[in-house]
């Protein structure tokens, strides 16, 4: 926990510092690299654990992200807030970030996937921030991305298992009791 404070204390420092022009530019560049960090993150923990079927689960839903984002773009042309272009919507770094951070949370659990929806979340708004994209861009990249991964992802080394046996309860009443693991 201290560390986590102190890593915050010192972004939270270099961001106050820096000039209002070379603040943006972290910003923007920053989004670049943290959109592809947890799915990056994602293959890198699968690969690990020598987990094929997470490696193709993750492969399949990024490129249903890819796919369904880069032809929303195509047929949508929207402006971007900041006017350079006409692919705005959605937002594909805020798609392939959010792809990365709900396999992590699906496959894995929290310990993964929490660090990663807090990059993703930033990714989002940065991109927003630096007038990149507007609000609905990056909703949009998030659902794409997130919908995708939960499409295709099972959780890892974990099975759902419904236990169901017939039961008496006192000499008067009969029934059966449930038990649900996951």
């Amino acid at each position: 926990m201290k560390n986590k404070r102190i890593f915050a204390a010192l972004l939270t420092v270099i961001l106050t510092s820096l000039p209002a022009a070379a603040q943006s530019k972290f910003i923007e560049r920053s989004t670049d690299v943290f959109a592809v960090a947890p799915t990056a993150t994602a293959f890198i923990v699968a690969w690990a654990k020598e987990d094929k079927e997470g490696m193709l689960q993750l492969g399949l839903s990024t490129a249903t992200t890819l796919v369904v984002n880069y032809g929303l773009e195509a047929a949508i042309e929207k402006k971007r807030p900041d006017g350079t272009g006409n692919h705005s919507f959605p937002s594909t770094h805020t798609a392939i970030a959010f792809d990365g951070a709900s396999f992590l949370i699906k496959r894995y659990g929290w310990k993964w996937g929490l660090p990663a929806y807090a990059v993703s979340t930033y990714v989002a708004w940065g991109r927003v921030h630096e007038k990149r994209h507007d609000v609905w861009d990056v909703l949009a990249g998030a659902a794409i991305g997130a919908g995708s991964a939960l499409l295709y992802t099972r959780s890892f080394g974990k099975t759902t298992e419904i236990t169901i046996t017939p039961a008496t309860f006192g000499s008067e009443a009969y029934g059966f009791t449930a038990q649900l693991q996951f």
